[in-house]
């Protein structure tokens, strides 16, 4: 699954030492499903669905088992790494946020920004330190930092498709299909905030986790730099994206930056 809807993370996870790549499978795996029903499984009782997925999921934690493959690679990942069920709901209760809502005030900007991501890259880090609790504590707010960053591209990202397809408007204070290069700059400088701070968690994670996630980071930050550099007009046009060979590329300057001892 992983493979099919994101080449980025799926590069991303090839870098992880083997033992953290399964469990880091498994939680995108289990986001994803959830994610799909919201934004593309169209012309279902998407709300029924989702209250389906919240309560087999925590029938599996429950249980120890799920005849749904993802949902029981899951469960072993939350057992495993000891991942808090707050987590869990935090990020259903953000999809449940997108069955209904089409604009966000700031305090529901935030909410959702937590639960979409900021809590999947806490799920992360408790597989990242392998039980080392001082080191979550640690890293904890920087994960959230960097989750939040990757979001906030997302949501510049697909600002076309949102506006078009869902009537969707994340970000507070705009007007439907409408972006002023006042507004853009203010969400980049946003972004640019939360980067510094995820780049110094980075530096400080397991070595077997490092690569992998600073992998991510130049990914997302070369989208970032794409996207920052076009007009605000240009984002309701077009889907901006890095192509594959591209994102070969990266992975490539990546790795030598990173055995350069280069991360930044």
């Amino acid at each position: 699954m992983t493979k099919e809807y994101s080449t980025s993370f799926s590069l991303g996870i090839r870098m992880f030492e083997k033992s953290l790549r399964q469990p880091i499978y498994a939680i995108y795996g289990f986001v994803r499903l959830a994610d799909e029903i919201v934004d593309t499984f169209h012309g279902i009782d998407k709300a029924y669905y989702l209250k389906q997925i919240r309560e087999e999921t925590m029938s599996a934690i429950s249980n120890r088992i799920s005849l749904n493959p993802i949902l029981h690679s899951f469960q072993e990942t939350v057992h495993r790494y000891e991942i808090d069920s707050v987590y869990i709901n935090a990020f259903l209760d953000s999809m449940e946020m997108d069955l209904d809502m089409t604009r966000f005030n700031f305090e529901e900007y935030k909410k959702y920004i937590y639960g979409s991501a900021e809590v999947v890259g806490l799920m992360c880090l408790k597989v990242f330190v392998k039980g080392d609790q001082a080191k979550f504590e640690e890293l904890k707010d920087k994960a959230q930092a960097l989750g939040s960053a990757f979001q906030k591209i997302n949501f510049l990202r697909d600002i076309k498709s949102d506006f078009e397809e869902r009537g969707r408007i994340y970000f507070p204070d705009l007007s439907d299909h409408h972006l002023t290069e006042v507004q853009k700059s203010s969400i980049e400088q946003d972004i640019l905030m939360d980067f510094k701070k995820g780049l110094e968690g980075i530096k400080l994670l397991p070595v077997g986790s490092r690569l992998g996630v600073y992998v991510a980071f130049r990914y997302y930050y070369r989208l970032y730099l794409k996207i920052s550099t076009a007009r605000a007009s240009a984002l309701l046009e077009k889907r901006f994206r890095i192509n594959n060979l591209h994102k070969l590329c990266l992975l490539f300057k990546t790795y030598i930056r990173y055995q350069l001892n280069l991360i930044r």
